[in-house]
């Protein structure tokens, strides 16, 4: 089984009647009825309800279902194709992967989804709940990035779109030829929402710090442009790390921009231990 408990490290068993897991130590996690498992303890939630505010899951999932990210989603498909191993299945890992956006569509996107084993990790308890709800043949668990409840070394592929994560728990989760893939903002990313928020825009750096013990193989940048509405552009907004920048009359002014065109930049980047 791909699950370690969380609370001692043991390797977590299936039980079928119950569709629960558990370990040799008693303890005891149940399935959800949706399908996904919640394996982060109470003690372990720093606030509360962890995670994305449901207005952010919102705005991200209206503007991501609209399809405005579905180039850099191929492209994301893309090298996990061109990379896969020989042996089958691949087990993949989005770590940060909200409502599970980008899982769906590399089983949509993929030439043989059934020989992929699609796994998602959020510490956002709703996120995961309309992930797996969502999709069905992949498996979503609530949980830290900080400490992946995961056996060592089971996974063939880690990515993560933005989303934190940790260099030494990642580097434990990934087999001996394990890739990780990495998707981080490309210079120009969102450059029309920022002129309306900073005096002097400046360009991301198109260098892209890799964990420690990780090795480039390869770089992609992706860059389009989109034409989202005034609702779609207040939901891309919301998503970004600058929003809390935009006051009523910028925002207001972000809104009722007459045909605004944003440029999209994104650096894939694929390492090996």
């Amino acid at each position: 089984m791909p699950y370690i408990c969380p609370i001692c490290q043991n390797p977590l068993m299936h039980h079928l009647p119950s569709k629960g897991y558990y370990c040799t130590k008693k303890h005891h996690f149940d399935q959800a009825k949706e399908g996904y498992l919640n394996l982060l303890p109470a003690q372990h939630k720093k606030p509360k309800e962890p995670g994305d505010s449901r207005a952010m899951m919102r705005a991200r999932r209206n503007f991501l279902e609209a399809g405005f990210y579905q180039p850099m989603a191929q492209a994301l498909t893309n090298i996990i194709e061109k990379h896969r191993p020989e042996t089958i299945p691949m087990n993949i890992l989005d770590v940060g992967c909200g409502e599970g956006y980008y899982c769906r569509q590399i089983e949509s996107l993929a030439k043989n989804p059934e020989d992929l084993n699609l796994h998602g990790i959020d510490i956002a308890k709703n996120a995961i709940f309309a992930a797996a709800k969502k999709q069905k043949n992949a498996r979503f668990i609530v949980a830290s990035s900080k400490s992946m409840p995961y056996a060592d070394e089971y996974f063939d592929l880690l990515f993560r779109v933005y989303a934190p994560s940790d260099a030494k728990e990642m580097a434990r989760l990934l087999k001996p030829s394990g890739l990780l893939l990495i998707v981080t903002p490309g210079p120009r990313h969102l450059w029309q929402l920022k002129e309306f928020i900073y005096t002097n825009v400046k360009e991301h750096s198109i260098d892209v710090p890799l964990p420690t013990g990780f090795s480039q193989i390869e770089s992609q940048r992706v860059s389009f442009n989109i034409q989202p509405d005034q609702d779609q552009r207040m939901a891309l907004l919301q998503m970004t790390p600058f929003a809390w920048r935009a006051n009523a009359a910028t925002q207001n002014k972000i809104q009722h921009a007459k045909d605004l065109i944003i440029e999209t930049d994104f650096i894939l980047t694929l390492a090996s231990r």
